[in-house]
């Protein structure tokens, strides 16, 4: 079955598939990769009017700006790119991250290669970087913009004081961070920030990292390299507390006669015009799923029943290892 394309919806002027594809899981984290399957994935994606590609310099290491590039060569056109920049892992797979000036012009000359593009889309600061102040960073950026090699600056996961200051710098197009059923921070302050500055939201792992979709049912469901097992959601009795409210969703879904991955997606998305999320798949079938949310349509009554279901803080466990992780915050200029 076809599913209708999504149409378009606004980043702070750029103009987007209203559903995006997140590229990550075709490089790392989620299992093996299976390059011939995650090409023919993007290619259905264009196909279906998805056209919001989500890629990063730190996915496998270069590894899928690479693949990206080479699924999109001879489409670029029908393509809006995103890609980001700042982290890096060390030989023991610790995160850095790194918004030097110098820097940003050194990864996104990088990019712009293993790509094969001459202008990137939409470029993120993947994470602040606590030692650099953002005004530095984003100064870079706006280099980049006024080179033409990047249209529009977004931010992955920074706060609401880092927003405000990079936005003064330069317009912010969109905000990249995560939002689902079962992760709401960013409900607080930070969306608030966003709409008054008029920054479109990019939620990555709308589906709770597939948690959502009602298809893992155990820890064991996972790979032995899924960074799922390591992730205190989906470990002992935090796994077993969401999965109640994994099963209240379903329910509701098998009512309206779509699929609980359908009704978390389009409830995302029924948050606002300026809402476009970003769910990660390396299968045509999941991509194929995920299209059909675009058409589900939500009455207030619906979303008053999954706020009830899924009120924020509903989720047990953190969303990472590290339990103090917290939206970013760069230091201010010195006088």
């Amino acid at each position: 079955m076809t599913s209708p394309a999504p149409g378009t919806r606004t980043l702070g002027g750029l103009t987007v598939s209203a559903l995006g594809l997140g590229c990550m899981g075709m490089s790392q984290s989620y299992g093996a990769a299976d390059r011939t399957e995650s090409v023919a994935t993007i290619h259905r994606s264009l196909d279906l009017g998805i056209t919001f590609l989500d890629t990063s310099d730190v996915y496998g290491d270069g590894h899928n700006e690479e693949l990206v590039g080479e699924a999109i060569a001879g489409r670029r056109d029908e393509v809006q790119l995103a890609t980001k920049f700042s982290i890096s892992r060390d030989d023991r797979g610790r995160m850095r991250i790194d918004g030097r000036p110098e820097n940003v012009h050194a990864r996104a000359e990088a990019s712009l290669r293993r790509l094969g593009v001459d202008v990137i889309d939409l470029y993120y600061q993947h994470r602040v970087d606590a030692k650099v102040p953002i005004e530095d960073t984003v100064g870079a950026m706006a280099e980049l913009v006024q080179q033409g090699k990047v249209r529009y600056l977004g931010l992955s996961e920074a706060s609401a004081a880092s927003i405000r200051r990079a936005a003064a710098v330069h317009p912010i197009a969109a905000l990249q961070s995560e939002w689902s059923l079962w992760t709401r921070d960013l409900e607080g302050e930070v969306l608030g920030v966003a709409r008054e500055l008029g920054i479109g939201i990019v939620p990555f792992s709308p589906l709770g990292r597939g948690f959502l979709t009602g298809a893992i049912t155990s820890p064991d469901d996972f790979d032995d390299d899924d960074f799922r097992k390591n992730q205190p959601r989906f470990q002992g009795e935090a796994f077993q507390a969401n999965l109640r409210l994994v099963e209240a969703v379903r329910e509701m879904a098998t009512e309206k006669g779509v699929s609980a991955g359908q009704l978390a997606l389009a409830w995302v998305m029924a948050q606002g015009d300026d809402v476009v999320p970003i769910p990660g798949t390396k299968r045509r079938s999941y991509l194929e799923e995920n299209a059909g949310a675009a058409a589900v349509q939500l009455t207030a009554d619906d979303l008053a029943r999954l706020d009830a279901i899924a009120p924020p803080g509903v989720a047990e466990g953190t969303r990472y290892p590290d339990g103090g992780y917290a939206y970013g915050d760069s230091p201010e200029r010195s006088a």
